[in-house]
């Protein structure tokens, strides 16, 4: 299993070279990580740990919430490369 994206990773992604953004780096990371494990559902942190995947979609994730702070929600999580990384890993669906 992999560990979550750091936010050394991210900031590597954004080509952030300055320590001046680590908090905003820190809460986007954050928000990005909750987003995956909303979308997956019924997530455990005892019990649960991401994939190579699941933290690979974290890090694609914040990535778009980076680079388009001003999207509607819903919009960034029909990007297509994190869909590709998600697919499989949902426990609950919207269809009860």
């Amino acid at each position: 299993m992999a560990d979550w994206p750091d936010a050394d990773e991210l900031k590597q992604v954004l080509d952030i070279d300055s320590d001046d953004w680590d908090e905003t780096v820190d809460r986007v990371l954050a928000s990005a990580i909750q987003h995956v494990k909303d979308q997956v559902g019924d997530w455990d942190s005892s019990e649960d740990s991401p994939d190579d995947n699941l933290a690979r979609a974290a890090l694609r994730m914040a990535e778009l919430m980076s680079l388009r702070p001003n999207a509607v929600p819903g919009v960034l999580g029909m990007d297509p490369t994190y869909q590709r990384l998600i697919y499989g890993h949902r426990h609950k669906f919207g269809i009860a």
